[in-house]
């Protein structure tokens, strides 16, 4: 059998089919092939929209794309957790690798806590390779691409996107570029702390930080906001620390029963709004020392008044996040059950 492309592959993956083991393993090796050209800290130009953790929730991935815009359309960053937990992981981080494989400089793909071998043998992405394919080759030719995943992004040297935060053993995004990443996550280090999140973590792994950390962080670094992932937030996002930080969560009606919403970040034309409004204002939000108010996040995003004045310093605020819901049950080739959290 021939074996396809990226633009058969990403056809037949939405239509939440999977591909034939030939094809995804082809498909990994090509995507194994560009991340290893790629940076831990890889680079991003704005405009682009940051998203969180998907865990495998195929419908909501394309109802994502359908209110942000389909690549290559829009550029996006997907911050990690792609697989376990619902129920089409093989899908979903498959369209993702065939997109990355057809518009490589469109996508990035970081690496979450869930990218792991010892995570996935508990949490359900082995299990549902062993269950589709009947044997553990497309499981490890997956496993393979997690080795490579970037670890963070940068847009346009201001907003650092990593999954789950900061490291008591990482002061500058030098120290992150300088990690080997191409193993498994370890279980302690800078490695473990950026993909997880100094306190030591209730979850059991990683590290808590407060606004201090974050504001020292973004300041040595010339930071304007680091945007991260991997906490389940009900109102889909929330911005903290005096908006030096903002988790984004856009897996909807996470495990198919906790109810919450979902939202994607977009990015502005910094570069633009650097030209427009001087060099000084993507200092940005250590400087403004603003709580935002989050309002109504049950609908879309605010309406465009809301965005950043002139000569204001650039911060995220409503206007860039996008609020979605699950897709309800018609449009799925399945009912979402409980049942299906693995």
């Amino acid at each position: 059998m021939a074996i396809g492309n990226p633009d058969s592959w990403i056809e037949q993956l939405r239509q939440c089919k999977y591909l034939p083991e030939p094809d995804i393993k082809a498909l990994c090796e090509m995507v194994r092939g560009i991340l290893m050209e790629e940076s831990n800290i890889q680079p991003v130009s704005s405009p682009v929209t940051v998203c969180g953790d998907i865990h495998g929730q195929f419908w909501d991935l394309l109802e994502l794309f359908r209110v942000g815009g389909e690549p290559p359309d829009t550029s996006y960053v997907f911050m990690g957790d792609f697989v376990d937990r619902g129920y089409f992981s093989l899908e979903t981080f498959s369209l993702l690798m065939a997109l990355k494989a057809r518009h490589p400089s469109r996508i990035t793909l970081l690496r979450g806590n869930h990218e792991s071998r010892q995570i996935t043998q508990v949490y359900g992405f082995y299990d549902e390779c062993q269950r589709k394919y009947g044997n553990a080759n497309v499981w490890k030719s997956c496993c393979q691409v997690f080795d490579y995943l970037n670890l963070a992004a940068i847009i346009d040297g201001r907003v650092l996107c990593v999954h789950g935060g900061l490291s008591p053993d990482v002061r500058t995004l030098d120290q992150i570029r300088i990690i080997a990443r191409a193993q498994e996550v370890p279980h302690e280090g800078a490695f473990c702390d950026d993909i997880e999140t100094w306190r030591v973590s209730p979850r059991g792994a990683g590290w808590l930080f407060g606004g201090a950390v974050t504001k020292e962080f973004n300041h040595v670094n010339g930071l304007s906001l680091i945007a991260r992932a991997h906490q389940l937030v009900q109102e889909g996002y929330k911005l903290m620390h005096d908006n030096n930080i903002v988790t984004v969560w856009s897996a909807p009606n996470y495990c198919y029963r906790c109810g919450n919403v979902a939202s994607i970040f977009a990015v502005d034309d910094l570069i633009a709004y650097e030209s427009k409004n001087g060099a000084s204002a993507l200092v940005g939000a250590a400087a403004s020392g603003q709580d935002e108010e989050q309002g109504d996040t049950t609908k879309t995003a605010a309406a465009a008044g809301d965005a950043p004045q002139a000569g204001k310093p650039w911060e995220a605020t409503q206007a860039n996040f996008k609020i979605f819901d699950a897709v309800p049950d018609q449009t799925r080739t399945v009912t979402m059950h409980s049942q299906y959290f693995l």
